[in-house]
């Protein structure tokens, strides 16, 4: 999500602070916010899979691996 959008929710938010939205603001806040979300899930996801687990005994197991197998079964 770029830094207008990101903007214009919290312009939106802190406007709602002050004065109800009217209808097409609410949907536009709520449009934002769903982007939002889905790119911190995105994002999260993204780190996730990438990550790396070290066993105790020092074997090392992609993330995304075991997310494979899983969804392999």
């Amino acid at each position: 999500m770029d830094k207008t959008k990101l903007d214009r929710l919290s312009e939106l938010t802190r406007i709602s602070r002050e004065r109800e939205l009217t209808d097409a603001e609410k949907d536009e806040r709520q449009t934002l916010r769903n982007e939002y979300r889905q790119s911190v899930i995105g994002n999260l996801t993204n780190q996730l899979e990438h990550m790396t687990i070290i066993e105790p005994d020092g074997t090392k197991i992609k993330v995304s691996d075991l997310k494979n197998e899983k969804e392999g079964k």
